[in-house]
Formats: C-alpha cells, sequence, structure tokens
C-alpha cells in the first residue's frame, strides 16, 4: 500500500496529467480501502460452531469460480501426525523448487499459520480481505456465512489459487469425506494413523473413522495409507476397493532401517522405498516422526520429486510444538508437545522414557479427550506434575484431573496457565514439558521462546 502511494503518477482516470499553466499539478490518489483484519471476522464465524457437511462450501467455491481446480493438490488426513507428514511433504516439494502451498489447521500461535506459500504465512491483512470478500459472497450464494474453518478452507483455496502455486498440499481438519478440505481434487490422498477420536462426528470404532478419512481417495488416483491395525486397515482396503482408488500400504512399502538421536537438535534416519535408500536429517525429534517421514519420502517419490529435494526438505522442516525443545538459561530445556489424545501421549510417554530420567510436567487438557489414559501414559514420567486449564471453552477443570493422579506426590493445581507456566520453570529440573493440548501449548511456547515464530 505504500508503494501503491508512492507510484501514483498524478493522472487523470484517462491517463493523462493534469497541468495547471503549464506546470504539473499533483492530484490526491485514490482512498485505499482500510485493511481487514481477519480476527473480528473469524470470532464472529467461531460462534457458528461446527457444521459437518459440504453444500455450503461447495456453493461458496463455485461462486468463487471453483478456485481448488486450479492447481494440483495433495490431500492429508489421519488422527495424528497429518500435519507433520502434511509440513514434511510440503518442506521437500519447496526444496525441488516448487511453489507450493501448505494448509494446516489448528494453528499454535497465529492463525495465519495455517495458510503458508513455501513455507511463509499469508500476511494478515491479506488474509482478513479474502475473509471479507468470501463472507460477502458466502452470505449472496447460500444466505449465511460460513463456519470459521470453511472460511479458512475457502480462503487457502482462493489465495493459493491467486498465487499460482505448483502444489497445494492440504491437511484435513476433521475426518475427510465432509470435511471442507475434501472439495478439492487431489492427485494423491494420504493417511497417517487412525485412532478414536471426534466420536460424535466420526462414528465410534476404528473401522468408522478409518472410511470417513478414507472418503478423501479418488477413483484411479494413488493413495497412500500408513495403517498397522488390522481393523482399519481392512475398512481402508474395502473403501479403496469400492471407488477404484490406488491404495498402497507405505508400512509394508518402506523399511526404516535405523535411526539415531542427535542430541536435542533432531534425529538421522535411515530408511527404505521401493525406489531407493535415504540416509535423512530431521529436525524432529520421536520415533513417530520417523513413520510420518517415511510415508512423506514415499508421497514425494511419487509426485515425482528427486532424492536431492527429499533429502534438502527433510532437514529443512520445522513443526513448532511437536517435541520443540527451547533451551533456557542455566541448560535447563522446556519441552512443548500438542500431544492432544491417548495416541499422542503414548508417543510422547515413549520419547519421556528414552530420556532415562524424571521431568517436570504441566499438563492441561480439553474436556472431550481420554484424559484418564493420557495422564496414566505420562504421570510415571513426572517428578513434579502441574495440572491447568488450555485457554479454551472446551477446557477441563484441572481440579477434576486430581483423582486421576491421586495419591501421587507432588503435583499442583493451577487453573491459570501463565501462573503454572511460572511455577514449572521455578522448579530445578534439567527438563520441563508443556503438554495435553495444542492451545495451551499456543498459549504458552511465545513467552518460553521469546519471541513470535510467525515472521520468522
Amino acid at each position: 500500500r505504500h508503494f501503491q502511494r508512492l507510484c501514483w503518477r498524478y493522472r487523470r482516470p484517462g491517463g493523462a496529467a493534469v497541468r495547471d499553466e503549464g506546470h504539473p499539478r499533483p492530484l490526491s490518489p485514490p482512498p485505499l480501502p482500510p485493511l481487514t483484519d481477519p480476527r473480528p471476522l473469524l470470532a464472529r464465524l467461531e460462534a457458528l460452531g461446527i457444521r459437518l457437511g459440504l453444500e455450503r462450501a461447495r456453493a461458496l467455491l463455485a461462486g468463487l469460480g471453483d478456485p481448488q481446480f486450479r492447481f494440483p493438490t495433495v490431500l492429508v488426513a489421519g488422527s495424528n501426525g497429518k500435519g507433520s507428514t502434511s509440513a514434511l511433504l510440503a518442506s521437500m516439494a519447496t526444496a525441488a523448487g516448487r511453489h507450493t502451498g501448505h494448509y494446516t489447521s489448528p494453528h499454535l500461535e497465529f492463525v495465519e499459520e495455517r495458510l503458508q506459500i513455501d513455507g511463509r504465512p499469508i500476511p494478515s491483512e491479506r488474509l482478513g480481505d479474502l475473509l471479507a470478500h468470501l463472507i460477502q459472497v458466502a452470505e449472496r450464494e447460500t444466505g449465511a456465512p460460513p463456519t470459521y474453518f470453511e472460511a479458512l478452507t475457502v480462503a487457502a483455496f482462493l489465495w493459493f489459487a491467486e498465487e499460482k502455486v505448483d502444489l497445494g498440499v492440504i491437511e484435513v481438519g476433521l475426518g475427510g469425506r465432509l470435511d471442507a478440505t475434501n472439495l478439492c481434487d487431489p492427485r494423491l490422498s494420504l493417511i497417517t494413523s487412525i485412532s478414536l477420536e471426534h466420536q460424535e462426528f466420526l462414528g465410534d470404532t476404528l473401522a468408522a473413522i478409518a472410511r470417513e478419512k478414507a472418503g478423501t481417495f479418488r477413483p484411479g488416483r494413488p493413495a497412500l495409507v500408513w495403517i498397522e491395525d488390522e481393523e482399519p486397515a481392512v475398512a481402508v482396503r474395502e473403501a479403496a476397493a469400492a471407488i477404484g482408488a490406488d491404495l498402497r500400504f507405505a508400512n509394508e512399502l518402506v523399511r526404516i532401517e535405523g535411526a539415531e538421536r542427535e542430541g536435542w537438535e533432531g534425529q538421522r534416519v535411515r530408511l527404505t522405498t521401493p525406489v531407493r535408500s535415504y540416509n535423512l536429517r530431521l529436525a524432529l525429534l520421536g520415533e513417530h516422526q520417523r513413520r510420518n517421514l517415511a510415508l512423506a519420502v514415499l508421497a514425494a517419490e511419487t509426485l515425482g520429486l528427486d532424492a536431492e529435494a527429499i533429502t534438502r526438505g527433510s532437514a529443512a522442516c520445522r513443526w513448532p510444538g511437536r517435541l520443540e525443545v527451547i533451551e533456557r538459561p542455566g541448560g535447563r530445556r522446556v519441552l512443548f508437545d500438542a500431544a492432544h489424545n491417548a495416541e499422542g501421549a503414548t508417543a510422547l510417554a515413549g520419547f519421556l522414557a528414552s530420556l532415562g530420567q524424571p521431568v517436570d510436567l504441566l499438563f492441561g487438557v480439553l474436556a472431550d479427550k481420554a484424559a484418564a489414559e493420557m495422564l496414566g501414559l505420562l504421570a510415571p514420567h513426572a517428578r513434579h506434575l502441574i495440572l491447568t486449564a488450555p485457554p479454551s471453552p472446551r477446557a477441563k477443570d484441572p481440579a477434576e484431573l486430581v483423582p486421576l493422579v491421586a495419591g501421587r506426590p507432588g503435583v499442583t493445581v493451577d487453573p491459570d496457565p501463565e501462573s503454572a507456566l511460572d511455577k514449572l520453570l521455578a522448579l530445578n529440573g534439567e527438563v520441563a514439558v508443556v503438554c495435553g493440548s495444542i492451545y495451551l501449548i499456543g498459549a504458552l511456547i511465545g513467552a518460553v521462546r521469546g519471541a513470535p515464530r510467525l515472521d520468522q
């Protein structure tokens, strides 16, 4: 906008310069529309809650000219690991020189993180302008505004189309079949792990949840999955056969030959695909990230990315808030992990066990999560355990968590997350852990890091 003002050439609409007695006379530049802040718009939409179904978003996209069909896409579904897998694949595509859009949810600190191109988030004012426009179109086309998630998904499709990306890596929000992201036409579909989640929407069995996620498959197109449990694997096979998708199980095609941690900086992973062997640097910690990496590598090969791009993209990928370590003065480390369900807690507990020493742990969880199972996995690794509430209306009262750890010494309750963080940092252990909800991580990680990541 500053550039627009500087470059105004003092011309009438027809292009002729205005002169007064032979001397140029500048005209005032036309008024610029005010910048649109996306947050008030999103706050209004968030009140609409979750409304599954594709009709509203489909009508909105049609009113915008179907931008989701103007660039090739990869659709990534799963219960855990879909964010890391999509981030790895987007990083590999960017390393290959492809102009790559990456859409993910939820965000950690800033809503702009959800929409990125070549690793850079959308400018806030651009997001605001897109949202204001598409809300207006939605009210004209459907008579009602979109939901929060629908609006951000459509904004991502619109922005990626306008920026002419070569590839869009799209992470599914909830489920798959009825998720607004499923309105694109993916060249390739991925499914990471499957566990019980959002049962009120997706079903109460692994097979039912698997079928919802397999709704992202397309006839004649490749679908890569990393599913080891028999029940969801059978359901996915049946769904793929019913529509004629080219289903491939990555856990049967890729061998993870070995891995070594490189301190707190990451790990080195050796794996072999049907195409070749790799020795990859991975900045993401945890054994579970090796599986996500293997699936991303197989997806990258399917898209035609070469070994050099895969190697550079793996090393360059960062995914904040997932076993992210922040160094504190005096050699203390604070580990943030958005383990928000039992499967995530299992992965985190495995990593904590590998440390060989107890940690100080700050835990807060949403009310609809399996808190008893999560604490059963995590509490044995804690020297001190501080229970708090994530900053969300869906947060579970930490006082209700106390009976789940009855009899354990060193348990503290503080419902205020910032105060709870102060208590955690006042402890003198070598490693402190913040976990249980991505809302808790997002609220506290900036204070420990010392600076937001949005513009980095």
